[in-house]
């Protein structure tokens, strides 16, 4: 596959995964039960917790290596920046997490499942900005090897969205009463990624300069997501090993994706 196709493949992926997850609501009648709910979302804290890594932040010190002994500077800065970028989305945008019962942001007069949708929509963002500058790093290499990895990397967010679109879709559908509706909202929230990596690629390809410090943005955004909602709304504290073992498994399959692909 040419470097051109791997790009416009690992764009679609992560969106056609989503969507496809997404149509698990016209197989189930109901709600994805807790145990099951709790290794679908420590497997995509997994992931993101093994992509942040692999994909983002060795490449982001590697990329800072001639800063000498400071070259850890632009990943830790980088990944706090991401990390509060995230937390001032989280306090402004009204939103829902259907697995923690609870709703964040101000005050809204927005639906529930309007709600719901802004939280999974909020989540997918730095997702798809991670695959923007992984292979617009790549581009800007014109190094064939590093857009296999960011390939790598683009597989391994789509298999961690297909359980999160059905995630979504699920109890959208009883929040809505309908299947076709809470389809359309599931394919919705994963719109932004394609649309954010694109902006990333663009980003990362154009502004070699500051590529380490992107990187590490969205590794610290990434990782806001999994510490702030991914994790605690798996519910660890109910179902410790499901959780724990869904984390795992999830950094296993996305380790080994980047290291074999790299």
């Amino acid at each position: 596959m040419s470097d051109t196709a791997m790009t416009i493949v690992g764009f679609c992926i992560i969106f056609a995964a989503t969507s496809l997850g997404s149509a698990c609501v016209f197989l189930f009648k109901n709600k994805i039960p807790e145990k099951v709910n709790a290794v679908f979302l420590g497997f995509a804290a997994g992931v993101m917790l093994a992509a942040s890594i692999w994909s983002l932040l060795i490449p982001s010190l590697d990329g800072a290596s001639s800063w000498g002994k400071w070259s850890f500077a632009p990943a830790a800065i980088g990944m706090l920046i991401g990390g509060i970028v995230l937390a001032v989305l989280d306090k402004v945008i009204p939103h829902f997490h259907s697995g923690a019962e609870k709703e964040e942001g101000p005050p809204s007069e927005l639906h529930k499942y309007t709600k719901m949708f802004l939280a999974v929509t909020l989540h997918n963002i730095p997702e798809g900005l991670a695959i923007g500058f992984a292979f617009g790093g790549a581009a800007a290499a014109n190094d064939h090897a590093q857009f296999v990895s960011a390939f790598g990397l683009a597989i391994g967010l789509a298999i961690q969205n297909l359980p999160e679109g059905a995630a979504v879709s699920l109890p959208m559908k009883n929040a809505l009463g309908s299947r076709g509706k809470a389809f359309g909202y599931g394919v919705g929230s994963g719109v932004v990624e394609p649309i954010f990596a694109v902006v990333g690629y663009f980003l990362a390809s154009s502004l070699t300069a500051v590529q380490p410090w992107l990187l590490a943005f969205a590794a610290g955004a990434m990782i806001f997501v999994v510490a702030d909602d991914l994790i605690p709304d798996s519910k660890l504290a109910d179902y410790p090993h499901l959780g724990t073992w869904g984390v795992i498994a999830g950094f296993i399959i996305m380790m080994t994706l980047d290291v074999a692909l790299s």
